[in-house]
């Protein structure tokens, strides 16, 4: 195609118009000026101003993870680029990919510590799959089309161009590229052989007690993964259990989903992966808040790791059989094989016994509470969320602390994407600004984040992105006026010393709303949360829900840090003996109550 004669900022436009972005999250600045005014004049690119540049890589993260696409987000140099490091990490340990454009002081005061000058790749780094300072105009649209390829290509992740102001206004020939641009030397692997195939089929096929440990490459390999494993359970009937981030991965109806495991997980899935004889690893990457205490995290199994990251393989848990693959290769493959040499009575047959012990560990009922009449409990306020917005075509975030863990427990996905937390980095603030990114995508959809008030305030100032930009999200506020998850370590943890864990003067939620433009609802009264919730779903604009929750209540199960799997506490609950099996040596019970 022709070549145009066109300045670094125009660049940048077209090259992104090209790649099919619609939308970028940004904050301007002096070092990007060239750049905002190229949006000015071409507004075929929507702008959604953010009040932090935190806010803008977490919206840019929202919008990610709930589309599939790579979000993009726009800063200016020095401490524009400084403030969007949280998010960056945030996105490289919960593998999201978005592209970060940073504007950079001119090439010729580069290391004068200029006027809001920072090294911003030697500072991004280390969060990110790739960060790189564009010197030469002529290079822009290659480096631009490279970091989309990189960000979503292989395990997915941030990348960060920093583009110094003198070559946005430098020009250079424009040529629109044929075919799609990729990186020389970036070439991930994404099937594996098929021989491994076959070893991990016939390892899978006379296993005892197995169980499908599904995280977050579920999601990010798309909708195929996801029936891919459905199709795959059912045929092999095992049990299937899911990290905080591979939530929605499988569908948490089906009677095959052991429900969340790890440090706040649910007992059954905790004590299947704790005497299992085979671990099938699909998408996950063994971190502590999985394994617990590693020496003794599922002594008895063997482990098959299915990764696109050949670097998670055994980099925690040794992988007896390591299977290098997008989860959708692997799947497909695996199932394939499956269909040929195993008969799938005879395989429900030989793991009637594996399914009688998880049933009898299922009916400890370990996410039972206590009622109340004249406090809302944190955990009936999730369950009431659910029941009112289950059919409903929602979206669900969630900042950090005991709301998030309540909120993975009793909130049921039945499909991919609906679920976005901040997993391997926990960032508290992270749910109010990825909201905004997931409602700037699907503006007709409910979107909620599921707060805690000390979470909320990190980032409130979002609400006024929303308001502008006439986004309706809203912040469901579990409001116990304790840093709660802080605080329930302090007790279970550091002998009651609450140190620095009670919030003295919080705001009243509902003048904050006011202030900001958004609507505020407060709810202490059990009877009344039911008609609050419509309220609020009703609300056809943003909302700050102030539910007042009891504000002692501790988030379990809970295996405390260190321990193994088996040894979980279950709060307040009476321990059934006639929850084990008869078989002690096969399934000792070391459960702390």
């Amino acid at each position: 195609m022709g070549m145009v004669h066109i300045s670094g900022s125009s660049i940048v436009i077209k090259t992104l118009k090209c790649l099919g972005v619609d939308v970028i999250f940004g904050y301007p600045g002096g070092a990007v000026l060239p750049i905002y005014d190229e949006l000015f004049k071409d507004n075929a690119i929507r702008h959604i101003l953010v009040r932090h540049e935190q806010g803008a890589v977490h919206a840019a993260e929202g919008y990610a993870r709930a589309t599939g696409k790579p979000g993009v987000c726009l800063v200016t140099s020095g401490p524009g680029v400084t403030n969007i490091i949280t998010g960056l990490q945030n996105a490289y340990m919960d593998s999201t990919p978005i592209v970060c454009i940073s504007g950079q002081v001119a090439t010729f005061l580069i290391g004068t510590d200029a006027f809001q000058e920072a090294d911003a790749t030697g500072i991004a780094g280390p969060c990110t799959k790739h960060a790189t300072l564009v010197r030469d105009v002529n290079q822009l649209a290659r480096k631009i089309h490279e970091a989309f390829y990189i960000a979503k290509s292989g395990r997915p992740g941030p990348v960060l161009i920093d583009l110094p102001k003198d070559v946005q206004v430098s020009t250079a020939d424009y040529i629109h590229p044929e075919s799609e641009i990729v990186h020389p030397t970036y070439k991930p692997s994404i099937r594996s052989d098929i021989s491994v195939i076959q070893q991990a089929v016939d390892m899978m096929k006379y296993a005892h007690r197995p169980v499908f440990y599904t995280g977050g490459g579920v999601i990010n390999s798309g909708d195929q993964a996801g029936a891919l494993l459905y199709d795959l359970a059912n045929i092999t009937n095992f049990p299937v259990t899911s990290t905080l981030m591979g939530l929605g991965g499988f569908p948490a109806s089906d009677s095959k989903f052991l429900g969340m495991l790890g440090m706040h997980g649910t007992y059954e899935a905790n004590l299947a992966m704790y005497h299992a004889d085979l671990i099938v690893c699909v998408g996950a990457r063994f971190d502590d808040r999985i394994t617990g205490k590693l020496s003794e995290f599922s002594p008895g199994s063997r482990v098959i790791h299915i990764d696109i990251d050949r670097s998670s393989i055994s980099k925690n848990v040794h992988a007896d059989i390591p299977i290098v693959s997008d989860v959708s290769y692997a799947l497909k493959d695996i199932f394939s094989l499956w269909k040929k040499i195993c008969s799938t009575e005879d395989q429900s047959s030989k793991l009637n016994g594996w399914w009688q012990q998880i049933n009898e560990w299922r009916a400890v009922e370990c996410l039972k509470y206590q009622q109340s009449t004249t406090v809302i409990k944190p955990q009936y306020a999730v369950d009431r969320l659910y029941a009112a917005t289950k059919d409903m075509d929602v979206y669900i975030t969630t900042e950090v602390g005991q709301h998030q863990m309540w909120a993975a427990q009793r909130y049921k996905f039945e499909s991919m994407r609906r679920w976005v937390t901040s997993g391997g980095l926990g960032t508290m603030g992270f749910g109010v600004p990825a909201a905004v990114g997931i409602q700037v995508a699907y503006p007709d959809s409910l979107v909620i984040d599921i707060a805690g008030e000390a979470s909320f305030l990190m980032t409130m100032q979002e609400m006024s992105t929303a308001v502008q930009f006439r986004l309706p999200v809203k912040i469901f506020i579990l409001n116990n006026e304790r840093l709660g998850m802080v605080r329930q370590w302090q007790q279970l943890l550091h002998g009651e010393r609450y140190s620095s864990s009670y919030s003295e003067s919080l705001p009243d939620f509902c003048l904050l709303a006011k202030a900001l433009g958004c609507h505020g609802i407060k709810c202490e009264d059990p009877a009344d949360l039911d008609r609050c919730i419509k309220e609020m779903i009703d609300y056809p604009g943003p909302v700050i829900f102030d539910c007042v929750v009891e504000k002692d209540e501790n988030c379990f199960p809970m295996i405390p840090a260190g321990c193994p799997h088996n040894e979980m506490l279950l709060g307040d609950q009476p321990y059934s003996s006639g929850s084990e099996s008869d078989d002690d040596d096969q399934y000792d019970k070391h459960v702390m109550v």
